[in-house]
């Protein structure tokens, strides 16, 4: 069985934000049953943008910096990665109050740079991936709780497609924005690929509404973390009283058979029905993926495409 750990979490002062963190992580063995000396640790934050800061639209640098504290002290080396939907992880990373840690942690931020990698899907028989993310001893998923006007929620699955580098992010929106359903599915075979060692899901304060940056902050009051990824996103679309069909990568993780139905997850601390939101606010209305970009834009990208597919393929998925 899956397990997932769900606390009440009110702040992110530093001392407070540490000791949830250590409370969280301790039915799961705590950060040492994760992270091993000298591990390669990729921390992976939602770094949307540069520039809604204050919005609560990215993970909280104080996670961050909590997190890479936890992972120092057993050994590992963390670093920072990501790759943001407008500017570099750097730059946005330092718009968003990241300097500071990144000073005081000698933390590095890396760049993604992508490259092919076989999957286990027979719909995807390749993902473009980033090379930093798949080559880590250790990566940390560290997504920020949002709904979203394409994909009503984005969780921890949704924080991995920042895996995918550059401008192959924007040809899956072309390619498969047309079907929810299979976006979803590309989603999910990324988080598959990318197989993170542990997610650690921000969500002290959440950003509701038109989401991922338009709508607004909105406290929750929560920290979950698990080794499942999916399970972890069923728990938190149960405590948010959403339709779990509604949100395509739960949809199609439920469907592929990665998503434990919700009696198969094991709760050590609270249960999601001890932190439901009844009025948590989904986008006004759902745009479509593809940004209802024309013909032209598509096909470019399609040509984009083919050039990626002809570079060598890496190994499969991390371990």
């Amino acid at each position: 069985m899956s397990t997932v750990s769900l606390i009440r979490a009110n702040s992110y002062d530093q001392q407070q934000l540490r000791t949830s963190l250590e409370t969280l992580l301790e039915p799961l063995g705590g950060m040492g049953a994760f992270v091993k000396k000298s591990d390669r640790v990729l921390l992976k934050p939602n770094l949307l943008t540069a520039g809604r800061p204050g919005k609560e639209c990215i993970t909280r640098p104080e996670v961050v910096y909590c997190v890479a504290q936890l992972v120092r002290e057993v050994g590992g080396q963390p670093f920072l990665g990501d790759s943001p939907a407008f500017g570099t992880a750097k730059g946005v990373a330092q718009a968003n109050g990241y300097l500071p840690l990144i000073e005081d942690l000698n933390l590095p931020i890396v760049e993604f740079h992508g490259q092919r990698y076989e999957t286990e899907s027979p719909n995807f028989n390749h993902l473009r991936l980033s090379k930093e993310a798949m080559h880590a001893d250790v990566v940390i998923n560290l997504p920020k709780v949002k709904s979203h006007t394409q994909l009503t929620l984005t969780l921890g699955v949704k924080n991995l497609f920042g895996c995918v580098p550059g401008k192959m992010k924007a040809w899956w929106h072309m390619e498969a924005g047309k079907d929810a359903q299979r976006f979803g599915e590309m989603l999910v075979e990324t988080a598959r690929a990318i197989n993170p060692d542990l997610t650690i899901l921000d969500g002290i304060v959440g950003h509701q509404g038109n989401g991922p940056s338009g709508g607004e902050p909105r406290s929750l009051n929560i920290l979950a973390a698990s080794v499942d990824v999916f399970a972890l996103d069923r728990s938190l679309v149960e405590i948010l009283n959403v339709d779990p069909t509604q949100v395509p990568t739960v949809a199609a993780a439920m469907k592929l058979g990665l998503s434990s139905p919700l009696d198969a997850i094991t709760f050590p601390l609270l249960q999601p029905e001890e932190l439901k939101v009844l009025d948590w606010k989904l986008p006004d209305a759902l745009m479509p993926i593809d940004f209802g970009m024309p013909r032209l834009m598509r096909s470019t990208f399609k040509h984009l495409y083919i050039r990626f597919i002809k570079e060598p393929t890496g190994t499969n998925a991390r371990r």
